[in-house]
């Protein structure tokens, strides 16, 4: 049954996705030039170690668009990537964390070194600007205001979190 849930979601979380990198690259004309001269060259994402609960999508890829965004590939219809990136999703917690804090994912990186170089500089340098979203959305003060409040609440999370990371050995690796 999960397995089916999943199947009729996931595409449609994947199309979320999508648009959600998107939206952040747009807001970056440095990520769109960096991509731009990757035009047409495919991305593979490889979720590793995700708890049995959970499932991840079969296939998950992206191809570079000519204007440096990204389009979700389908399975059939994709070619052979050109980047393999390997997440490793064994300690969700540690993941949150570190997600929260700002700091890259472990993330095994395989593929073209150009385009290593720079999907590995986006991970680095580009992050999502909610308060200007919420500005554009609720007004300047509103939207300030409740990005106070998000950082204060991810704050106090990614405390709870470090906590929590440090009371769970770490894994040997496969």
């Amino acid at each position: 049954m999960l397995k089916q849930l999943s199947e009729l979601v996931g595409p449609v979380l994947i199309e979320r996705l999508t648009l959600a990198l998107n939206h952040v690259l747009a807001s970056e004309a440095e990520a769109q030039a960096r991509l731009r001269p990757h035009a047409g060259r495919v991305l593979q994402v490889l979720p590793k170690g995700l708890p049995a609960l959970l499932q991840a999508p079969e296939f998950l890829a992206f191809r570079i668009t000519p204007a440096g965004l990204l389009e979700a590939l389908d399975e059939p219809a994709a070619p052979a990537a050109d980047l393999r990136l390997e997440l490793d999703l064994s300690q969700p917690a540690r993941l949150v964390e570190a997600a929260l804090s700002g700091r890259r994912p472990s993330v095994n990186i395989q593929g073209d070194a150009q385009l290593a170089t720079d999907i590995g500089w986006l991970m680095d340098n580009l992050r999502w600007d909610y308060e200007d979203d919420l500005a554009r959305l609720l007004g300047p003060v509103p939207g300030h205001q409740i990005a106070q409040v998000i950082r204060m609440a991810s704050g106090a999370v990614r405390q709870g979190l470090a906590a929590l990371a440090r009371l769970i050995p770490d894994r040997p690796a496969p």
